[in-house]
C-alpha cells in the first residue's frame, strides 16, 4: 500500500464511563493511525469497544463517559488555521495578559525550591494519614460493597410481594448487613486515619526537625525569586499573551474572560513548577485544560494570525465541535429510521445541515441537495425531495443518511455498522455505494462491523478490537490471509462460510472479561486454546510482524513455542474468494 497521510492519530486513549457508582474502562491505551483516503476496518465482537472508539472523534461520548488520557490530533491544516480580531477588547486582553504574565515569570527562578517545598508539605501530610495505595484499598472495598448492594436492591426490586415474600424478607436482611458493614469500613477507615494523625504529632522530634528545613526552604525560596525577569522572558510572555487572545478570541464575553482568568492560573502554575514553556508540547499541555493553544505565527494591524494542534481528546466546548461533527467527521448510523426525523420532509433534513454548515441560500441547499440525493441513487429525486422518511424503503432511508453526511464533504465518514438493519442484496448496493463515493469526494472510511465478508470487500486495513485494545491491525491480506492473533484466529475460524458440511460451526468460548476490574496479563488469556503461562501474568506488548503488520499477542515473541494457526483457516484465501467474491 502506498505511503499515505497521517489523517487521525489516536495515541494512547483510555476512555472510561461512570456506571452505578463505579468506573468501567471502555478503552484501554489504543494507539492507532488512521490515513487519508483509507478504509480502515474495525471489528470485533459486541462490547469491545467499536464504537466507543470512534464516538470519541466526534464528540458523542455518552454523558457519563469520558476520556481519562491519551490525544487524538486531527491534521486538518485549514480548521487549524486561526484569525482573531486585533480589536480594542483584542488589545485590552494582550496587555493585561503580558503585565501578568512578567510578574508571575520572577517565580521561575524558584520553581526547584518550590517543588522541594510541596514535596515537604506532602510528606508531613502523608505522615499524619494514609498512603495513596492504602486510601484506593479503603476505597475500593468500599466501593465495592457499595455496587453489591446496589445490584441487590435492583433485584429486589424484580420480585413479586405477592409470591416471593420470603425472598424478599431475606434479600432485605442482605442489603441491611451490607448497609452495615459499608458503615463498618467507613469507621475503620476514620480510625486508621485518626490514629496516624495522632502518632505524627506525638513525634516532635520529627516536626521539629521539618520545621527547620521547611522555613531554610521558604527563606531561600522568597530570596530567588526576588530577581527581575530576562529580556528573553519578557519576549517569550508578549508571544504568550497573544496566544491567550488567539486561544479564546472565537468565543463570546463571558466565556473570554472565564478562559483568559483559567489560563492565566494555568500559565502561573506551569512558571511556578518550572514547566519548559518554551517546549511546544508543554505549552500545548499547560493550554489544553481550559481550551486547545493557537501557536502564533504573525499579524496585521486588525488581525492576529495563528495556527493549532487539534487534539479532539481535548475539546470541551460544544461549538467547537459544530466546527468538526458533521464538517469533518460525518457518521453513518445502523438503522436509517433512527437516524432521520420521521415528521420532517428527506429535502428539508438535507437542505438544513448544507444551510447551517456551509451558510448558503435555501435555493442553493436545495440545488446542492438534490444533487447529493442523485448522486447516492435516488430515482426521481425532484418528486421525491419533499416525501417524508416513512415513504421510503429501508435501503432508500439509508442512501439518504449517507447524502446527510456528505452533504459538507467531510474528511472521515464513520460507518457504524450501516448495512445491519437491510437486506442481504441491499447491503451490498450501499457498500458499493459507499466506495464509489469515496473514488469522487475523497473521504476515510472508518468502518464499524462484525461482518468480515464486508471487511473483506470494503477495506484496506483492519484493525481487531478485543475488551478496549487494538489487539491486531494491518493490510486486509494480511490479517486475513496471515493472522498472528488468536483472536483473530478465532474470529476468521467462526465464519459460517467457512464451515464444512455435515460439520459443527465453530464458535468462540467464554465471555469477554468485566472492564469493571483491573485486567491482569492478556485480556484473551481466559478464552484463549493457545493460553501461556505469561499470558495470565503480564500484559503482551504490541510485536511488530512487518512494516504493517502488528500483534499484541505473547505468541510474536521470539522465546515463546511455535504454535500454527487453526486448520480451518490455513489455505484460507481460495475459500474467502469463493464465499466473499471478491
Amino acid at each position: 500500500m502506498e505511503k499515505s497521510k497521517v489523517l487521525l492519530s489516536v495515541k494512547d486513549l483510555v476512555v472510561k464511563f461512570r456506571v452505578r457508582g463505579r468506573i468501567l474502562t471502555a478503552i484501554r491505551g489504543v494507539s492507532l493511525d488512521i490515513l487519508e483516503d483509507e478504509c480502515i476496518a474495525v471489528v470485533g465482537e459486541s462490547g469491545s469497544g467499536k464504537s466507543v472508539f470512534t464516538k470519541t472523534f466526534a464528540g458523542m461520548l455518552d454523558g457519563n463517559g469520558f476520556i481519562d488520557q491519551g490525544e487524538i490530533i486531527f491534521d486538518d491544516p485549514e480548521l487549524a488555521d486561526t484569525a482573531v480580531p486585533l480589536n480594542a477588547k483584542g488589545r485590552r486582553v494582550i496587555a493585561d495578559a503580558e503585565k501578568k504574565l512578567d510578574e508571575y515569570a520572577r517565580l521561575e527562578a524558584g520553581a526547584s525550591l518550590y517543588n522541594r517545598i510541596k514535596a515537604m508539605e506532602n510528606e508531613k501530610e502523608m505522615r499524619a494519614s494514609l498512603s495513596v495505595e492504602e486510601e484506593e484499598e479503603w476505597d475500593q472495598k468500599i466501593s465495592e460493597l457499595v455496587f453489591q448492594r446496589t445490584e441487590l436492591f435492583n433485584l429486589k426490586q424484580t420480585m413479586d410481594p405477592g409470591k416471593e415474600k420470603d425472598r424478599i424478607r431475606e434479600t432485605v436482611r442482605k442489603i441491611e448487613a451490607m448497609d452495615a458493614r459499608v458503615k463498618s469500613l467507613q469507621r475503620e477507615k476514620a480510625q486508621q486515619i485518626k490514629e496516624r494523625k495522632a502518632g505524627a504529632e506525638k513525634d516532635t522530634a520529627w516536626q521539629q526537625q521539618w520545621k527547620e528545613r521547611y522555613d531554610s526552604a521558604q527563606k531561600q525560596y522568597h530570596e530567588a525569586i526576588s530577581h527581575p525577569i530576562t529580556d528573553k522572558q519578557r519576549e517569550r510572555n508578549r508571544i504568550l499573551a497573544k496566544e491567550i487572545w488567539l486561544s479564546i478570541g472565537r468565543y463570546g464575553t463571558l466565556k473570554q474572560n472565564r478562559c483568559e482568568r483559567q489560563l492565566l492560573k494555568q500559565l502561573r502554575g506551569a512558571m511556578q513548577t518550572g514547566i519548559a514553556l518554551d517546549d511546544e508540547k508543554c505549552r500545548n499541555s499547560v493550554f489544553e485544560p481550559v481550551t486547545f493553544r493557537v501557536r502564533y505565527l504573525d499579524e496585521t494591524a486588525e488581525t492576529l494570525h495563528g495556527t493549532c494542534v487539534i487534539n479532539l481528546a481535548q475539546i470541551k466546548d460544544p461549538t467547537d465541535w459544530t466546527k468538526i461533527r458533521g464538517t469533518r467527521i460525518a457518521t453513518v448510523f445502523q438503522d436509517p429510521m433512527t437516524s432521520l426525523n420521521p415528521i420532517i420532509t428527506i429535502g428539508k433534513q438535507i437542505t438544513s445541515v448544507i444551510i447551517k454548515h456551509q451558510q448558503c441560500s435555501e435555493i442553493e441547499a436545495r440545488k446542492r441537495a438534490l444533487e447529493l440525493m442523485m448522486k447516492v441513487g435516488i430515482p426521481n429525486a425532484e418528486k421525491r425531495f419533499d416525501d417524508y422518511p416513512f415513504q421510503y424503503s429501508g435501503g432508500m432511508r439509508q442512501r439518504i443518511v449517507i447524502a446527510i453526511a456528505l452533504s459538507c464533504q467531510p474528511k472521515i465518514l464513520i460507518c457504524d455498522e450501516p448495512t445491519t438493519a437491510l437486506d442481504v442484496t441491499i447491503q451490498a448496493q450501499i457498500l458499493k455505494l459507499l466506495k464509489d463515493l469515496q473514488k469522487e469526494f475523497n473521504y476515510t472510511i472508518v468502518f464499524i462491523t462484525h461482518d468480515l465478508g464486508v471487511v473483506a470487500n470494503m477495506a484496506d486495513r483492519v484493525a481487531v478490537m478485543y475488551a478496549g485494545q487494538i489487539v491486531e491491525y494491518g493490510l486486509v491480506e494480511e490479517v486475513f490471509y496471515d493472522p498472528r492473533h488468536p483472536y483473530t484466529w478465532a474470529l476468521l475460524s467462526s465464519l459460517p462460510q467457512l464451515a464444512q458440511k455435515n460439520t459443527e460451526l465453530y464458535s468462540i468460548t467464554g465471555t469477554p472479561p468485566s472492564l469493571y476490574n483491573k485486567i491482569v496479563g492478556d485480556p484473551f488469556a481466559p478464552r484463549n486454546p493457545y493460553c501461556m503461562k505469561i499470558d495470565t501474568l503480564k500484559e503482551p506488548p504490541m510485536f511488530q510482524v512487518s512494516d504493517t503488520h502488528f500483534a499484541k499477542t505473547w505468541l510474536e515473541d521470539p522465546r515463546s513455542p511455535k504454535v500454527s494457526k487453526p486448520e480451518i483457516i490455513e489455505n484460507i484465501h481460495e475459500k474467502l474468494i469463493e464465499a466473499f467474491n471478491i
